[in-house]
């Protein structure tokens, strides 16, 4: 599994022109379950997801297609993690 931050590189004014290409491409990523949760930071500075596990070569590859790093307005960066413990109900996260 992976924590993916998203940092802005761009004013929020040209972040917001992408926003709704950007919430497209969660949306389809999350009805795939590739990814199980993504939000916004607060202060909002960027967003965070939780990605599925997958070879982390195809996660660089979604990411990619991310309509923010096409048009250079954020960045990412991958934590990759194995879950240990999980509260009930999602025990099907545990790595």
């Amino acid at each position: 599994m992976f924590v993916v931050t998203v940092t802005y590189t761009a004013a929020l004014d040209e972040v917001d022109r992408w926003r709704p290409a950007h919430g497209d491409w969660l949306n389809d990523l999350i009805s795939r379950r590739l990814f199980l949760v993504a939000g916004r930071r607060v202060p909002l500075t960027g967003g965070v997801y939780f990605a599925s596990e997958m070879p982390v070569e195809e996660l660089d590859s979604i990411l990619r297609t991310d309509p923010y790093a096409l048009n250079g307005v954020a960045t990412h960066s991958v934590v990759e993690f194995t879950p240990l413990l999980v509260a009930t109900g999602l025990e099907s996260l545990k790595g």
